[in-house]
């Protein structure tokens, strides 16, 4: 899980390139349990690009997913906003992340990263509509208790 630094292109992210690190990154899975390995690589705002691949555990609520490891990774190299997203499964093959790793992503990369899936290159918004996020702790109304109503 090398960082790499991609010059930016001006007609959008390199999805080809996202998805060749997503398949190196397949090389770093731990998945004894499952036999499903899964590599994840995202363009990150400064160039960047960050990996990362499933990690099992025996006792398999506390998995990591390659999503959870790329976040990682951004958060231990500087941090930033993820700009394009790009999972494979064991064959290389595009790979839409879970409905957890859909949420982790969205709030490192926020309602404009483009998610490669197997539909073609989408925002987030389209991926996770209505997504919970940052935006929604931010209003000190929604932390104000209902009121009780009156008998």
């Amino acid at each position: 899980m090398n960082e790499e630094t991609v010059e930016p292109e001006t007609a959008g992210p390199d999805f080809g390139a996202l998805r060749a690190a997503a398949r190196a990154a397949l090389a770093h899975s731990y998945s004894p349990y499952s036999g499903f390995p899964v590599g994840a690589a995202a363009l990150v705002d400064d160039g960047r690009v960050v990996s990362g691949a499933n990690v099992e555990n025996a006792s398999y609520g506390v998995t990591l997913c390659a999503e959870c490891t790329l976040v990682g990774q951004l958060r231990m190299t500087g941090g930033g906003r993820l700009v394009a997203f790009a999972c494979v499964d064991g064959a290389g093959a595009v790979l839409m992340p879970c409905g957890r790793c859909r949420q982790l992503l969205y709030e490192f990369g926020g309602p404009e990263l483009l998610v490669d899936t197997p539909r073609g290159v989408l925002p987030m918004t389209e991926v996770l509509p209505d997504a919970f996020g940052p935006h929604d702790l931010d209003d000190p109304a929604r932390r104000k208790p209902a009121e009780e109503p009156r008998p």
